[in-house]
């Protein structure tokens, strides 16, 4: 928003009293007025007690009594009570109109940046600063205003009585002065009318930080990443198995078809039974890389079908204990994939006996733990997968921590949102 698109900036402008910004401060100004006595009227129910609690306190008599200290004390927490409940939200409203009043001050956008809850919110309370204002100060300036505005408007009066009186060299006096005050009514009402607007923007709509807004830009951009890497995990899981599977199967049983035509003596038998042992032991290979992709048991079953699934495949004794249930296709991808890189690295660099997997929801959020009484040492820095795993879950909103001292155990801990 350049200087000129607002009233302050309008002032300084030598084209002012020939463009449509003079009739703009008219309007905003008035509009300020009705809603400034509004406001007095308004805020008069919680600041009468006070007043009234002042008052007692004030009184010119001797001493200050019990009773009167009660009752001040009383009105002064009636009047902090009506204020507290009620002036937060007539600030929240108050605000909505009077960013829609700002257009009549300046071009620029209003945009609202409130969030969360109503008395934790810090625009609550910006806007309670400017309700106060609004009702309380306003209309001094406003008075000030009033006062040129009947002095100008006057100047017709003064010249009708003054032609009446036969005072011909008062009423030039007093039309010159008039023609001379409108002008400075029009630059008074444009530059308080500006403040006014520029403070109520200050408070009531703040532009956005530059840098939350880009991160916020960059955490989106990095979850549309990671929901476009799991799209794309399923392609080419849904490739593997539906195209390259089929046709390895395929060649598989062509290739036991051949074996058992060919004579056991023949040249070519060795051959053909070598690839055929080797085609079925790709087909093992390929099975396992399609299942670690995307496991089928995870899309179709859950989590937990997925993760016991993972235990009875692996090499070490694995005990589950998860939660039943389906959550977000996202967060089961992520806490799958945790615990698979978690019992796939135990396995090969910590030598555990055992490990245990749980799987709890609590609240809005699930916890998933993989423990084990390996050697312990995992390092993220030394490898990508605990890395790629950490930003995957941030990514979702969640966080992964990992506790492995030398000698074990090791305890690899993700907690993802779920709420559905």
């Amino acid at each position: 928003m350049t200087l000129t698109t607002t009233l302050l900036g309008a002032v300084v402008r030598r084209r002012f009293l020939f463009s449509v910004w003079p009739w703009r401060a008219i309007a905003y100004t008035a509009t300020t007025a009705i809603a400034s006595g509004l406001l007095l009227f308004l805020l008069a129910c919680p600041l009468t007690p006070l007043v009234l609690a002042f008052g007692m306190l004030d009184a010119p008599r001797a001493g200050l009594d019990v009773t009167r200290l009660f009752g001040a004390a009383v009105l002064g927490l009636i009047g902090v009570g009506l204020f507290a409940v009620a002036g937060p939200q007539l600030a929240v409203a108050v605000a909505g109109v009077e960013r829609w009043r700002l257009r009549l001050a300046d071009d620029g956008p209003t945009p609202s940046r409130r969030s969360g809850h109503l008395y934790t919110d810090p625009a609550t309370w910006r806007a309670v600063a400017y309700l106060l204002w609004l009702g309380i100060v306003g209309p001094v300036w406003l008075g000030v205003l009033a006062l040129v505005a009947l002095l100008v408007l006057g100047t017709p009066l003064a010249l009708h009585h003054a032609i009446v009186t036969h005072a011909m060299d008062t009423a030039v006096w007093r039309t010159a002065l008039g023609v001379i005050l409108i002008p400075v009514l029009l630059y008074l009402t444009a530059a308080f009318g500006g403040a006014h607007a520029a403070l109520a923007r200050l408070l009531l709509c703040a532009e956005p930080d530059p840098a939350a807004a880009e991160l916020v830009e960059v955490a989106r951009s990095r979850t549309r990443l990671a929901d476009a890497f799991d799209a794309e995990r399923r392609r080419i899981e849904r490739d593997l198995h539906d195209v390259a599977q089929q046709r390895l199967v395929s060649l598989t049983m062509h290739l036991g078809l051949a074996r058992h035509d060919l004579p056991t003596d023949s040249p070519a038998a060795a051959a053909v039974a070598s690839a055929h042992e080797q085609a079925k032991v790709l087909m093992v290979e390929l099975r396992d890389l399609v299942r670690g992709i995307s496991p089928r048991t995870l899309r179709e079953l859950g989590l937990r079908a997925a993760v016991e699934e993972l235990a009875a495949a692996s090499a070490i004794r694995v005990d589950v204990d998860a939660d039943p249930g389906r959550f977000p296709p996202a967060v089961e991808t992520v806490a799958f994939a945790a615990v698979s890189e978690a019992l796939a690295n135990a396995v090969k660099h910590a030598a555990p006996t055992e490990a245990a997997v749980t799987a709890r929801r609590s609240g809005d959020r699930l916890t998933v733990q993989v423990r084990d009484d390996g050697c312990g040492g995992a390092d993220p820095s030394r490898g990508s997968g605990l890395t790629g795993l950490a930003d995957r879950a941030a990514a979702a909103g969640g966080r992964l921590l990992i506790s492995s001292p030398p000698g074990g155990p090791t305890v690899l801990r993700v907690e993802l949102p779920c709420a559905s």
